[in-house]
């Protein structure tokens, strides 16, 4: 058998701390501490701890050339070969589901350090707010509570350098636009977006402006937002709640048709309270209620309830390789897709502002279980933000930043 280390392994040292009642009894805190080390490759769904005798193995072992395992085992012995090979940080030649990921991962392009911290800041099962209420941050008071004064609003100057005036700006309709773009956090859950609107908001944000043909093969798209090479390799995928004339669900916008594409969920219908995803497993699939489909998008912006009663979700989600085909291994190339991601939601912003409806956008999301849903695979394609739209509600609830009052009137 030839084996070799993963693509990407990257080791952390990391002080493990556990209950234990002996310890309580003999007098200690009960808390007892314990140093582990976990290896981190992108390929793998998650950290793999991994015995400290077993470190050694993989610092011998290189990436790019096989080695026999039969060397291997006398060198370091079999238990270590066996136990790294099951955890799929070692990787037998053409053999099984771990090849395979790790073939995918490396077919990718990614830069090794950008790769592990996208796969380790995702999350899944998560409620934000209630996290923020548990660490008494959910607050202005309790932030400076928790973390004292916050830094100056304003970066101090040079006392000593006398600012030149710029001149006075005559405001004009396009500030006003900008003037009233607000995030809601107060949508009209009874509230339809017009089948109108939702296609010219698709084709203003995410839709094709026109198509260049830079060699033979490759073609690039034009859109209202920039984006690093021209070669656009977000996608929108879609919750959607209310839009007339459109069944809810979950879709896929198709810049190549400006159609929806109907997603088959990948996991079991959420139900409300639901905090994660379950894997739909041997379960028949089904087209889900409107609560089980609330129920999601609860869970996809991590228990933010005022973001999952918007009657539009946007998941923006890379396509990496369609950006690291060009800057293979490049250490600016991450940056590139998630700034991506964020002209496409200002341009939404700004859209969904005009045609008189509230936008919000938020990166607090749970992308594992978005993936789930969507039948991502992590280091492939995985969400950036969701954003969303919709009619704002009659009652201002939830605060909204709006402090020159501009959506909401003052009484």
């Amino acid at each position: 058998m030839q084996v070799r280390r993963c693509a990407v392994a990257w080791l952390e040292p990391r002080e493990v701390s556990s209950f234990e009642l002996d310890d309580l009894m003999t007098g200690g805190t009960g808390v007892v501490s314990r140093l582990a080390w976990f290896v981190h490759a992108p390929h793998l769904p998650a950290a793999v701890e991994v015995d400290a005798a077993h470190v050694p193995l993989l610092g011998a072992l290189g990436a790019i050339d096989w080695m026999s395992r039969t060397d291997l085992d006398v060198t370091f012995g079999g238990e270590a070969v066996d136990a790294l090979l099951a955890s799929g940080l070692l990787i037998a030649k053409s053999e099984g589901d771990g090849a395979q990921a790790d073939d995918a991962f490396r077919a990718a392009g990614w830069h090794p350090s950008s790769a592990v911290a996208h796969m380790i800041a995702r999350w899944q099962g998560i409620d934000g707010p209630q996290g923020m209420a548990d660490t008494d941050t959910d607050t202005n008071e309790g932030l400076l509570r928790q973390h004292g004064t916050p830094p100056p609003h304003v970066r101090p100057g040079d006392e000593n350098y006398a600012g030149i005036a710029l001149p006075r700006v005559e405001r004009d309709d396009f500030d006003a636009l900008l003037d009233t773009r607000a995030t809601c956090r107060n949508y009209d859950t009874e509230a339809h977006v017009p089948l109108a609107t939702f296609s010219q908001l698709m084709a203003r944000v995410f839709g094709a402006r026109g198509m260049g043909h830079p060699a033979d093969n490759f073609h690039v798209y034009k859109r209202t937002s920039p984006s690093g090479g021209a070669l656009h390799p977000t996608e929108c995928w879609l919750i959607v709640q209310r839009v007339e004339g459109i069944a809810h669900g979950l879709y896929r916008y198709r810049i190549d048709t400006h159609a929806l594409e109907p997603v088959t969920p990948a996991i079991a219908p959420p139900q409300p309270g639901d905090v994660g995803t379950q894997l739909l497993g041997d379960a028949a699939s089904r087209a889900w209620t409107t609560d089980e489909l609330r129920a999601f998008a609860r869970i996809a912006v991590a228990g933010q309830d005022f973001f999952a009663d918007a009657p539009v979700l946007c998941v923006l989600a890379p396509r990496f390789h369609r950006n690291f085909w060009k800057y293979r291994n490049h250490s600016k190339a991450y940056r590139v897709t998630v700034l991506d991601a964020g002209h496409l939601s200002q341009t939404l912003q700004l859209c969904a502002t005009q045609a008189g409806l509230g936008p919000f956008v938020t990166g607090a999301i749970n992308e594992v279980d978005i993936e789930r849903a969507f039948g991502m695979t992590g280091y492939l394609e995985s969400p950036m933000v969701v954003c969303g739209f919709g009619a704002r509600a009659a009652k201002l609830v939830t605060s909204e930043f709006d402090p020159n009052r501009r959506v909401w009137p003052r009484d």
